[in-house]
């Protein structure tokens, strides 16, 4: 595993152990010898991630689009930059860029790119793994939602466990190297009708 992209707020949060584990994970990666790729800021909990992996002597790339570039919260000291014209080109180039997925805590918009990925790997269209950095327990209501769209037959238990989840950077990147992708189909088997 060369790069992972990494999903996280704009905002710090209101828990100092958000930006710990920011700072943690981007320090582990780099470490492991692993490319932050990630959305470009220089706010929240997204500039503690790359500035640790940069002091941690790591290489980041960031994906960001014109608006927000101009808005100057646009990482100026990264190893890469890409400036795209839109969020969908933005999650596209962060998901052609990376073999792997990770979602710290953060709000709608590390919800969709999470979902979008997790959705991909659903349908088949990547094998690439997806997690959790499940800080403080911030995304248990999530997991609890998936296991309900399990109990209610709307996801297969394959696809559930598709979505890797630990407290820790490096508990998490340890799942990370030993997944291995379902082959399952997507569609849940329905009951013949007469």
């Amino acid at each position: 595993m060369q790069r992972i992209c990494v999903f996280l707020g704009s905002n710090p949060g209101n828990s100092p152990e958000y930006r710990k584990t920011a700072q943690e994970l981007g320090t582990e990666l780099a470490h492991r010898g692993i490319t932050t790729v990630y959305g470009g800021s220089n706010v929240g909990l997204m500039g503690a991630l790359a500035d640790a992996a940069l002091a941690a002597g790591g290489e980041v790339i960031g994906v960001i689009p014109e608006a927000l570039q101009k808005k100057e919260i646009a990482h100026t000291g990264l190893t890469e930059q890409h400036i795209v014209g839109s969020m969908h080109q933005r999650k596209a180039l962060m998901a052609e860029l990376s073999d792997g997925f990770i979602a710290l805590p953060g709000g709608m918009g590390t919800l969709e790119e999470l979902c979008e990925m997790l959705t991909w790997a659903q349908l088949g269209f990547h094998k690439k793994p997806c997690g959790l950095l499940d800080v403080g327990g911030y995304y248990q209501n999530l997991c609890a939602f998936l296991d309900n769209a399990v109990s209610q037959g709307f996801v297969q238990p394959a696809h559930r466990g598709m979505l890797l989840s630990a407290p820790e950077p490096d508990a998490l990147l340890s799942l990370f190297e030993n997944y291995r992708a379902p082959v399952v189909n997507k569609w849940i088997e329905r009951p013949q009708t007469l």
